[in-house]
């Protein structure tokens, strides 16, 4: 009888749910749990030990959040999980960083997270990078993809850049054969995108170069999100056989 694939998920935002993989996983037969570090108490004193085993998680997915990797004071929980995910990727095994998910994989591996020079909100063009070494997972063309972010992450040493854009350089990057950290999110689906705009209305300022209005935003349409969503089947199978 074949193993079941147990993937983890990483959660920072109430309602964001497992993204658009979440059939795709199902589909693969996997077994799916999470851990809710949004639903933590902000004093509660976590410890590594009482997150899941690494032996029992096949592939890691760490989704976005809304705060920052260095706000360590505000979420105690943050330094509890950077240690669990070195712990994990010191065993090479699999792992898919989404937004603040990537910021977490290149923080916890020693690289810088840090504001960009703009904001990036709304649907923009990423490209794939000008070298990327043969065999490395990579974009066959350009794609409009959805952004949500402010921060981005510098590349961790030994790391590759495999996406770029004007805005933010660091679009997406991969360490040795098994991990991928996106800046971006192709994850991303419509019920999944309410709950950004919900989540971020009263604080955001949906102004700016590369900040889409409002009701643009709203007005996305499904067919959309297509793209993201496949390019991100695609890493999951990826990490799941190098």
């Amino acid at each position: 009888m074949m193993k079941k694939l147990k993937v983890h998920y990483f959660l920072h935002i109430a309602g964001e749910g497992f993204g658009s993989c979440y059939e795709y996983l199902k589909s693969l037969g996997a077994e799916i749990s999470a851990t809710e570090f949004f639903a933590l108490p902000i004093d509660f004193a976590l410890e590594v030990d009482a997150l899941p085993s690494v032996d029992d998680v096949d592939l890691l997915l760490v989704m976005g959040g809304a705060m920052s990797v260095n706000d360590e004071v505000n979420f105690p929980w943050l330094r509890v999980e950077k240690r669990w995910i070195r712990r994990y990727l010191a065993a090479s095994k699999p792992a898919i960083g989404l937004c603040l998910g990537g910021q977490l994989i290149a923080n916890s591996l020693g690289a810088n997270v840090q504001r960009n020079a703009e904001q990036e909100l709304g649907w923009t063009t990423v490209y794939p990078s000008a070298y990327v070494p043969k065999g490395y997972f990579s974009l066959s063309s350009e794609i409009n993809i959805m952004q949500w972010h402010s921060e981005t992450f510098d590349i961790p040493k030994g790391a590759v850049r495999l996406a770029e854009n004007a805005v933010c350089s660091n679009q997406l990057f991969q360490i040795g054969t098994n991990v991928l950290g996106f800046q971006f999110h192709p994850e991303i689906t419509p019920d999944a995108l309410k709950v950004f705009i919900e989540h971020e209305r009263e604080e955001l300022v949906f102004d700016g170069v590369n900040v889409q209005p409002l009701h643009t935003l709203e007005m996305t349409r499904k067919s959309d999100f297509i793209i993201g969503n496949q390019l991100l089947n695609q890493a999951i199978d990826y990490v799941l056989k190098h």
